[in-house]
């Protein structure tokens, strides 16, 4: 596999992959802002998938559970120049610019298709990737404050997100799994995201559904799997990943342990 990143500060980045599919869980701690030069990129969230190509560009809200499936495209590479949005320089932003709406709050990713004002100031970045030094923390900060500056202007609720700088809250555990079960995120994480420590989420749990979070989500995944390959005719190729296995051998393996039959054998049932 081909992939490479060049950052060109902490939070500025290039990212080039040519490879014939790349699958990564996005769960990120900072908004992330990206542009796509070429290839395709498949976004699976708990109800709602996205499918974003060349010059697309969109914005993936922190604490954000998703599947990113990324391939090359048309022949050419994925590649794609990505803006980390942080909390602090997000807080610092907004100590200098009211925030106009603190109320919303989409958990969605943003998709701004091919807008001219924010492509122009992804695309003014390249030049600087070929640098022979490093750019200037202050040119970067400017390019930062740039974005942020376009995505008010083009999107009037975008202050309820980027201004948001609360973490989860403890929630009802059986509701969110149940709505996020597809995604393979460590046991940490879906502690975290539901407002638990490991312990406390290991024994929520347990209360919850009776077993272990481990034997529930290979359940899960494997019974949404079988629906997808016997209800709406799809590949176990392309079911996989999205349903949160790491590879189709793994996949295969488990399908037929679970049903007796293997995935590519359901012809009949």
């Amino acid at each position: 596999m081909d992939f490479k990143i060049h950052y060109l500060t902490p939070d500025i980045k290039l990212s080039y992959f040519d490879a014939q599919s790349f699958r990564t869980e996005v769960l990120f701690e900072q908004h992330m802002l990206v542009w796509f030069i070429s290839g395709e990129t498949k976004i699976v969230q708990t109800n709602t998938t996205y499918l974003f190509g060349a010059g697309d560009i969109f914005l993936i809200p922190r604490n954000q559970l998703a599947t990113a499936i990324n391939y090359p495209k048309n022949g050419q590479p994925h590649k794609t120049v990505v803006m980390h949005l942080t909390p602090k320089i997000l807080k610092d932003f907004y100590t200098k610019n009211r925030a106009k709406n603190r109320h919303f709050y989409d958990q969605g990713i943003r998709n701004f298709g091919k807008h001219p004002l924010l492509e122009s100031c992804l695309a003014s970045l390249i030049p600087y990737f070929d640098l022979e030094e490093p750019l200037p923390e202050s040119i970067a900060a400017l390019k930062i404050e740039e974005a942020i500056n376009i995505l008010r202007i083009i999107d009037k609720d975008i202050d309820g997100i980027l201004a948001n700088f609360d973490e989860p809250g403890k929630m009802n555990l059986s509701d969110f799994m149940e709505r996020n079960f597809m995604f393979n995120m460590t046991m940490e994480k879906f502690g975290y995201l539901t407002g638990r420590s490991l312990t406390t989420f290991k024994r929520d749990f347990k209360k919850a559904f009776g077993t272990t979070p481990q034997k529930w989500l290979t359940q899960k995944r494997l019974e949404l799997a079988h629906y997808q390959i016997r209800e709406q005719n799809r590949r176990p190729s392309e079911v996989y990943a999205e349903v949160g296995f790491e590879n189709l051998s793994h996949f295969t393996s488990a399908f037929k342990k679970h049903f007796s039959y293997t995935p590519t054998n359901m012809a009949g049932f």
